[in-house]
C-alpha cells in the first residue's frame, strides 16, 4: 500500500511540475510574440521616419517638350502654307535673249541679258603631255591696223539735223534702247518698195523684239563669224509685198544722202546688206571703225557698231 501511495505522489508531483513548466513555456511564447510584435511595429515607424521626402513630379516638364514640338510643327505648317515670295524670273544661258520689261517712264539703267556662246572642245588649248584643256585659246593674233583719218572733209560738220526721232545729231549715230524706250519710242518705221509692182509703203518693226533677236544671234555666233558678215547678212531675205504678195521682193528705200540713211530701221530689218560698200564705209568712218576691206568685213563692223550704240554694255566689241 505504501508503495502505491508513493507512486501516486510521484505521479502527482510530476504532473504538477509538467503543468508548471508548460505554463512557463506558454508565458515565454506570449512574451516572444509580444516582443516580435513590438519589434515589427518599431521597425515600421523607423522606416517611415527615415524615408526621404518624395521629389516633385517631373511630368509637367516632360509634357512641355511635346507641346513645344507641336507648336514648332504648327509654325512650320503656317510658313509652308504661305504663298512663296515672287522673285523676278532668272533665265538660263540657253534661253533666248531676255530684256528687262519697260513701262512708261522706265529707268535707263535697266540692262539686257544675252546668252553665252558655248565653248567647243576644238577651241580649248591643250597642255603638252597632259591632254587636258586649259581654257579657250586665242583664235588668232590681233593685228593693229592703221586707222585713216576720221575727220569730216573741209566744209562738213560733225553734227547734222536729226533725221529721225531715234537718231542723234551726230552722223551715223542712234540713241540707246533704254533712252528710246524711256521716250515711249517702241516701234521703228521705214520706207520700202516692191521690186515687182514698185509700190512704196511703210514698214514698222518692234524695237525690243527685233533687237533681242539680233543681239541673240550675235552673242551666239560671234566667234564663228571671224570678223566677217555671214551670208544671211550679205544676202538678206527681203519681206513679202503686201500688195502683190511677191516673196523676197520688198527692198528698203535708202536715201541718196548718207547723213539721212535710216540706219536703225535697216538694222532691225537685217537689211544692212542692201547698202552699198560706200554707204557702209561712211558709217564706219563716222563711228571710228576701220573702213577698208571687203564688204563682208565692213558690213560686220556696221552691225556690231549699231548694236554697240543701242546697248553699250552688250557683247558687241570686236
Amino acid at each position: 500500500m505504501n508503495e502505491e501511495q508513493e507512486i501516486n505522489k510521484k505521479r502527482k508531483s510530476n504532473c504538477q511540475e509538467y503543468q508548471v513548466t508548460k505554463r512557463f513555456e506558454e508565458f515565454d511564447e506570449e512574451d516572444n510574440d509580444l516582443l516580435a510584435l513590438s519589434l515589427s511595429y518599431g521597425s515600421k515607424t523607423t522606416t517611415n521616419k527615415a524615408l526621404p521626402p518624395t521629389p516633385p513630379a517631373t511630368l509637367p516638364q516632360q509634357q512641355e517638350q511635346p507641346q513645344q514640338i507641336v507648336s514648332q510643327s504648327l509654325s512650320m505648317q503656317t510658313l509652308l502654307s504661305q504663298p512663296p515670295t515672287q522673285f523676278p524670273l532668272q533665265l538660263s544661258a540657253s534661253h533666248p535673249l531676255y530684256s528687262v520689261p519697260f513701262v512708261s517712264g522706265a529707268s535707263s539703267s535697266a540692262t539686257l541679258v544675252y546668252p553665252q556662246e558655248p565653248v567647243s572642245s576644238s577651241s580649248l588649248s591643250v597642255v603638252p603631255g597632259t591632254g587636258t584643256g586649259t581654257g579657250p585659246g586665242p583664235s588668232r593674233p590681233i593685228r593693229v591696223r592703221r586707222n585713216p583719218t576720221q575727220a569730216p572733209r573741209e566744209g562738213k560738220s560733225e553734227t547734222v539735223t536729226q533725221p529721225f526721232p531715234w537718231a542723234t545729231t551726230h552722223r551715223a549715230t542712234v540713241h540707246s534702247v533704254n533712252y528710246l524706250l524711256s521716250k515711249q519710242i517702241f516701234t521703228i518705221t521705214g520706207d520700202v518698195q516692191c521690186k515687182r509692182c514698185e509700190r512704196q509703203y511703210e514698214i514698222a518693226y518692234d524695237l525690243k523684239g527685233k533687237f533681242a533677236e539680233i543681239g541673240t544671234f550675235i552673242a551666239e555666233k560671234k566667234n564663228a563669224m571671224h570678223d566677217r558678215a555671214p551670208p544671211v547678212w550679205m544676202n538678206p531675205v527681203l519681206p513679202k509685198c503686201k500688195f502683190c504678195d511677191q516673196e523676197n521682193s520688198v527692198k528698203p528705200v535708202i536715201s541718196d544722202k548718207k547723213k539721212s540713211i535710216n540706219w536703225l530701221f535697216l538694222l532691225l530689218g537685217q537689211m544692212l546688206g542692201c547698202c552699198t560698200l560706200e554707204q557702209l564705209k561712211y558709217f564706219c568712218k563716222h563711228t571710228k571703225n576701220h573702213r577698208t576691206g571687203a564688204k563682208d568685213r565692213v558690213l560686220y563692223l556696221t552691225y556690231l557698231g549699231l548694236c554697240k550704240q543701242l546697248d553699250p554694255n552688250g557683247p558687241f566689241n570686236r
